[in-house]
């Protein structure tokens, strides 16, 4: 089966944040084959997934690479349905391709598969436990792709951002031009993760596992070292902390512009249709073990997209 895979790479979500930056950083691996809505619907009406299966099958990938994903947390409250086709049952429509054709997988969660109870950060085999529709639809997805025979290797991230799409750096900054003051919650941590980072350790963690692979099954390799790794920045902040030093590293370049200060207020202040964890904080130790990256520290990734916007 693997004698007629192709050296391409399929890429879901190239007009997102993560899929956006993974377009030219996994060119060097391969042929990106990266198909918009139009030709992929990934929330499938009919629920067969046939356009999705049919481009597996068609293009015969050597990865698939998925950072496609129904985001839009507090909408998933009222449209779970829509949330649990792209979050799951498309992964799994992925996953049962890519066993078929002996392809390996990378898939993207999220920290909102934990309740965020917890004291410290959390480890990949900490038991989750999501408050949402989308952290429960994203956990799923990461069971539905294991229950599918496919090798594959799951990226748990948090708070990511970049320099395009919408994301909440770019709202606070544009916020920022047009009030006197923005107020921001201060009691959730986590980490921010730059999008360029995480297309950057995604890139490495193909690079290697080809090469640990040499001549023999990249799927076998992937499978030894697969499963779930936690991919998010260094560091911990809080919402309210990573808006008031964009705020302020902002000021630093723009020395002539009034912007906004930032005001912390509790979860409580300000409601939304979805729970959010009180602790997004992920242990990535195991990646730095078994793959040798560390994620960039937040504050550092933060300089660079702001001196690009």
């Amino acid at each position: 089966m693997a004698a007629a895979m192709t050296e391409r790479i399929l890429l879901t979500g190239a007009s997102g944040q993560v899929g956006g930056e993974l377009v030219g950083t996994l060119a060097p691996l391969g042929e990106v084959v990266a198909p918009g809505r139009g030709v992929v619907d990934l929330a499938d009406s009919e629920g067969d997934f046939r356009s999705l299966r049919e481009m597996i099958q068609t293009i015969r990938p050597r990865w698939i690479v998925n950072p496609a994903a129904y985001t839009a947390v507090d909408k998933a409250e009222s449209e779970p349905e829509v949330a649990y086709a792209i979050n799951r049952d498309a992964v799994r429509a992925i996953g049962e391709e890519a066993q078929k054709i002996g392809a390996s997988v990378l898939h993207f969660s999220t920290d909102y598969v934990f309740d965020g109870l917890g004291s410290e950060p959390y480890l990949e085999t900490d038991t989750p436990g999501p408050m949402s529709v989308y952290g429960k639809s994203k956990l799923a997805g990461e069971v539905a792709l294991a229950e599918s025979g496919a090798a594959h290797i799951v990226f748990r991230t948090s708070w990511v951002y970049g320099g395009r799409s919408k994301n909440f750096l770019l709202t606070i900054l544009k916020l920022a031009r047009e009030r006197e003051t923005v107020r921001v919650v201060g009691d959730q941590y986590g980490a921010p993760t730059w999008s360029r980072d995480l297309a950057a350790v995604t890139a490495a963690v193909m690079q290697r596992c080809e090469a640990d692979a040499g001549k023999g099954s990249l799927s076998d390799t992937v499978a030894r070292a697969g499963g779930i790794y936690h991919a998010s920045g260094a560091g911990v902040t809080t919402w309210h902390g990573f808006a008031a030093e964009a705020v302020r590293q902002q000021r630093e370049r723009e020395p002539g512009v009034k912007l906004a200060e930032i005001e912390a207020i509790t979860t409580a202040e300000y409601p939304t249709p979805a729970r959010r964890p009180e602790n997004s904080r992920l242990n990535c130790n195991k990646l730095a073990d078994r793959f040798g990256w560390k994620m960039m520290a937040w504050q550092d990734s933060l300089h660079k997209v702001l001196a690009e916007i």
